[in-house]
């Protein structure tokens, strides 16, 4: 992958972000947060963002379905990539692009007996033995984390880029760095193989959106 982004028709670096309404506004009543959480990601689509992946543990079924059938209606999505965190279910009934599961989840397999072969599925993984399962279950794409350290989780010891390096050099499957990912560390981590950066605050609290993915798509 590492030698793929030094070639001449290398693909663009990806921006994958990660949705948490209750961070947009910690003042905001439920129905104010998914108002900005809609806008939110109408304004990543608009900027060119690739992937969201809608992470709301806490909704509702029926509400979270509402959600993500309001998002792939906007005319700014285009032909970027919409999951859902965990919910293969509602992903499917609403029409999304795939699912994301978590390390210890439903199996890739089984998902993509149900979703079929073209279906995007993501796995989230923390060593290069699980990012070697993902790949051996067939994954679309691993997110890799934590790479640096982060708030979210502030007792999760960091990998640095060296875990990106080492996964990279084994595997084929897309990697995107997660966990303490900045603008300042985003090349860092695609030279280390990853084939783009993921986050929540990376994204959701950038004043300049367009300049930051435009940054990322540019190394």
């Amino acid at each position: 992958m590492h030698e793929r982004k030094e070639a001449e028709n290398r693909e663009l670096a990806q921006c994958y972000y990660i949705t948490a309404r209750q961070q947009l506004s910690a003042t905001s009543g439920n129905a104010d947060q998914e108002k900005l959480l809609l806008r939110k990601v109408q304004e990543a689509f608009q900027a060119g963002m690739d992937i969201v992946q809608v992470r709301e543990k806490d909704l509702p079924g029926g509400r979270l379905a509402e959600i993500v059938e309001a998002m792939q209606r906007f005319p700014e999505k285009r032909q970027l990539k919409l999951v859902v965190n965990e919910r293969l279910d509602i992903a499917m009934s609403c029409g999304a692009d795939g699912v994301h599961l978590p390390a210890e989840g439903v199996p890739v397999a089984a998902a993509l007996r149900k979703a079929g072969k073209e279906y995007l599925i993501g796995v989230s993984c923390h060593s290069a033995k699980e990012v070697a399962r993902a790949e051996a279950e067939g994954a679309s794409y691993v997110l890799l984390g934590p790479i640096f350290k982060t708030p979210s989780k502030p007792s999760a010891t960091p990998r640095g880029t060296e875990l990106l390096r080492e996964c990279s050099r084994t595997s084929n499957v897309p990697l995107f760095a997660l966990g303490g990912v900045t603008r300042e560390n985003a090349a860092a981590c695609v030279s280390a193989g990853a084939a783009g950066v993921a986050g929540i605050r990376l994204f959701q609290q950038e004043k300049d959106l367009n300049g930051l993915i435009q940054y990322v798509h540019s190394l």
